[in-house]
């Protein structure tokens, strides 16, 4: 059987050239994988007629949206998966699900090889590449933009050459990757730090300054997954995209930041998550109610290393199938309700509740009622402060 490079396809110029180029390069047969994760755009049928009108032998469209919201947001959500604290790993989450795919149709089709757009520059490349080496070690990885210095020019003659039904004639300005759980920018002129980012940058979110009623909902969680929106029931899926239209409408999720590359460079991005910022904050104040103390302080060392191992590529490895057992334990309690104002560019808490709730009003209050005994906490004070104690009395005997 002739060699099967299977294309991760996004309908794109890159992409589209890349079907008649692979199939130049290796002789064989190209079969184009299109997967939907919410990124909007063409539907998965022109995707697919596109693919075959390059030349594809075969063409795959996934509509993976529910698949991508419950089985990798979710778990982002859970472990409030923020890199650098801020940015909630977009395009990390969804090449891992594409590479399943990939291996999926790889398998079906008998495909030898894997090919993906990336380059060599940026991170989406180890995603890749380091998801299909954990789940089919065998695939050979064909980047024809890293491995054959493919760039744009290049890419346009050869579409015009071969006659392929694309538009070559329109360029944003920006680099843009979007799927469900948000949108990334990134080139142009936003390349120079000190560039504000201008309105036409953001398609996910509205001006933040501009005039409007606030939107408050009521957020439902049942063991950290979110369930319901203002008390009727949904799919993760559902409660992103709603939220996503909701707190986008609002301003909410806009970040500027200079951001640490995996491959070494300091990049400088533009995100919108306006569902995955809401999210994040609710499941962390429910988390601050229904979660013990130290338990908590440790959750969020775990939640920082998996969202690092999750932005380098590493979701299918033993370090993180074993921080999901964990994350996956600490949730048996995170359910209940956050109350949110939507409003000016802020996801704002302003109440919760919960059946799980480890907060006490009877302890907490300092009014009549007041069920805690202050009469054990200067005993409690004066144990807890005795290392210190005795540590500061050894200096000053000892002259320190």
């Amino acid at each position: 059987m002739s060699e099967r490079v299977v294309l991760a396809y996004s309908g794109g110029l890159d992409t589209s050239v890349a079907i008649p180029f692979l199939a130049e390069q290796t002789g064989g047969e190209v079969i184009a994988v299109a997967v939907d994760v919410g990124q909007g755009g063409e539907d998965l049928d022109a995707i697919r007629k596109r693919a075959l009108a390059c030349g594809a032998a075969e063409a795959v469209v996934v509509d993976a949206k529910e698949e991508f919201a419950a089985d990798f947001c979710v778990p982002a959500l859970q472990a409030n998966a923020l890199y650098m604290d801020r940015y909630p790993l977009l395009s990390s989450l969804s090449r891992p699900l594409i590479v399943k795919h990939l291996v999926t149709a790889a398998e079906r089709f008998g495909g030898t090889s894997v090919s993906h757009g990336c380059t060599g520059k940026g991170n989406d490349q180890v995603r890749f590449e380091a998801g299909l080496s954990a789940l089919n070690p065998d695939l050979k990885v064909i980047a024809p933009a890293r491995d054959y210095a493919w760039t744009r020019d290049k890419a346009i003659a050869f579409a015009e050459e071969k006659g392929l039904p694309i538009d070559v004639s329109s360029k944003s300005p920006y680099s843009i990757d979007q799927n469900l759980w948000g949108r990334a920018v990134e080139t142009g002129f936003l390349e120079d730090i000190w560039n504000g980012p201008i309105e036409d940058v953001y398609d996910y979110t509205a001006d933040p300054g501009r005039p409007r009623e606030a939107d408050e909902v009521v957020i439902t969680f049942a063991a950290g997954v979110p369930v319901a929106l203002d008390g009727r029931p949904l799919t993760p899926y559902q409660v992103i995209a709603e939220l996503n239209r909701r707190a986008g409408a609002q301003g909410v999720g806009r970040i500027d930041m200079v951001e640490d590359r995996l491959v070494g460079i300091k990049s400088r991005e533009v995100y919108e998550a306006p569902a995955a910022i809401a999210l994040i904050t609710a499941h962390m104040e429910l988390e601050s109610v229904t979660v013990e103390r130290d338990l908590a302080r440790f959750k969020r060392s775990v939640d920082q290393r998996w969202g690092e191992l999750v932005y380098d590529g590493l979701w299918f490895s033993p370090l993180k199938d074993a921080l999901d057992a964990f994350i996956a334990d600490t949730q048996k309690q995170v359910s209940g309700e956050i109350r949110m104002t939507l409003h000016g560019g802020r996801a704002v808490v302003t109440g919760r509740r919960s059946d799980a709730s480890l907060y006490s009003y009877d302890l907490a209050t300092y009014d009549t009622g007041d069920t805690f005994d202050q009469s054990l906490a200067k005993g409690f004070v004066e144990l807890w402060s005795l290392p210190s104690k005795i540590a500061a009395q050894r200096d000053r005997d000892l002259g320190a």
